[in-house]
């Protein structure tokens, strides 16, 4: 069985790293500072020509890493990976520019300001005004950057590949470290809510969000980059490890946005396909499917039945539960009504938060990003989701390269409809649906004929 070494190494060091930080959180500082080190020189020192691909890498690397770094404390704030994707994201644009056809991004960003004013005057007193600000805008400011960056960016299909790669590496890291938290489910059940303890310690939604990220990259990989049998054999392992981890947090919205962003790709990809790769994408999605069987069996069997009753709403004693939201239906009510009663230009940003503590006594984040524009944006928040949702079709409608294109913008909708905008993932994953995918270029040998004597 052949299998790529570099690839094994990679994984083997990044499980290393997973185990490391386990035993020794304060090295998750240093993984952190190595890891800021490293792509910035990466950055600064590579060509003209591979600055976009150099800076596209250091982002996704610190997409993956981020929910892993906030819950072993190794960021400098909680909100640092977005913001780094944002300074990698700005690095790129300082060498390589933007194209004058994201015009609409820019807009978009120009469209959060007016929100900040509103919450200014709508904002309690006792609100932490830049904390709060900071918290509801990070995430879509580091979407408008990202996407103004990559559109139009050319790249081949075999970069974003490797853009995925870099995201996982991190992935298999957090994996490797929820596995020695918590190695057995059963130990810490306590019910079919989303469980904390089984997601290493830290907000279930999160872990999901991003294990089903895993998830989603691990199975473009099977289907993809898996020439070999051990190729085949190591992805469907990882799968299966990061698979079950995801599902035993009980939190269902990151494996069912995995499973979608998966079927989106693989409907793509089988139908840009040539007969006979159509037959391997056939037999492989088969052995697939007996891995995904296999891994859901063992889930169920190690939470006692728990996760079965989770993902058909009910209870720990098989009573069904009268709301599948799980109390974000009310949410999104309530930030409707926010909607309605100031249409032109909304609560302000963070005032929905903000006015759960006044109410309730406790600030209920939003799970909805598309109820939180509008009710804190008003008719601005219209307008930016009219340019999130129709400039990427816009752009598919003249470049139709792209394979993962839907899968992306899958995966960015399902998330924000489930955990808002907490992490970068969804807004750094809907900019690179946004890249120009060309075909690689395969240079041409052409044999040197000999001089004949004449």
């Amino acid at each position: 069985m052949k299998t790529n070494l570099t690839y094994i190494s990679a994984v083997v060091l990044h499980i290393f790293i997973g185990i490391i930080v386990y035993y020794n959180e304060a090295l998750a500082k240093v993984y952190f500072g190595v890891i800021i080190v490293y792509f910035l020189s990466r950055i600064v020192l590579s060509s003209a020509d591979s600055k976009t691909f150099e800076v596209l890498k250091a982002a996704s690397y610190i997409v993956g890493a981020e929910v892993f770094l906030r819950m072993t404390r190794g960021s400098i704030s909680y909100e640092a990976g977005k913001y780094f994707v944002i300074i990698f994201i700005l690095i790129g644009m300082f060498y390589k520019g933007i194209s004058g056809k994201a015009y609409p991004y820019f807009l978009y960003l120009m469209l959060l300001v007016p929100s900040i004013f509103v919450a200014s005057t709508t904002l309690s007193f006792d609100a932490n005004f830049r904390t709060n600000i900071a918290f509801v805008l990070s995430g879509p400011l580091c979407l408008g950057v990202a996407a103004l960056f990559c559109y139009d960016k050319k790249v081949t299909k075999d970069q974003i590949n490797k853009f995925l790669l870099f995201m996982l590496l991190p992935l298999i890291s957090h994996t490797a470290y929820i596995f020695f938290y918590n190695p057995s489910v059963r130990d810490v059940l306590s019910g079919t809510g989303s469980n904390r303890s089984a997601s290493g310690g830290w907000g279930a939604n999160q872990v999901s969000t991003v294990l089903g990220l895993g998830m989603f990259i691990v199975a473009v990989r099977l289907f993809t980059k898996s020439p070999s049998i051990g190729h085949k054999i190591i992805n469907f392992v990882i799968f299966s490890a990061i698979g079950y981890r995801a599902i035993v947090t009980f939190s269902r919205g990151g494996v069912i946005t995995a499973l979608m962003s998966i079927v989106a790709f693989l409907i793509l990809y089988y139908a840009t396909a040539t007969k006979k790769k159509r037959s391997e994408i056939l037999s492989i999605f088969m052995i697939f499917c007996f891995c995904l069987s296999v891994t859901w069996i063992i889930s169920s069997t190690q939470t006692d039945g728990y996760i079965d009753l989770r993902y058909t709403n009910k209870d720990h004693l098989g009573r069904e539960k009268t709301d599948i939201t799980t109390g974000r239906g009310d949410l999104f009510k309530e930030e409707l009504e926010g909607f309605i009663s100031n249409p032109f230009f909304g609560i302000g940003s963070s005032r929905a938060k903000d006015q759960r503590i006044e109410v309730e006594g406790q600030g209920v984040t939003s799970h909805s990003e598309v109820s939180r524009l509008l009710a804190e944006h008003g008719m601005f928040g219209v307008t930016i989701l009219v340019i999130l949702l129709f400039k990427p079709f816009d752009f598919r409608s003249r470049n139709r390269k792209n394979y993962f294109f839907y899968a992306f913008l899958v995966f960015w909708f399902a998330t924000i409809n489930h955990s808002s905008m907490r992490i970068a993932a969804p807004a750094f994953i809907y900019a690179l649906a946004l890249l120009n995918v060309k075909h690689e270029e395969h240079p041409v040998h052409r044999k040197q004929l000999k001089q004949q004597d004449v």
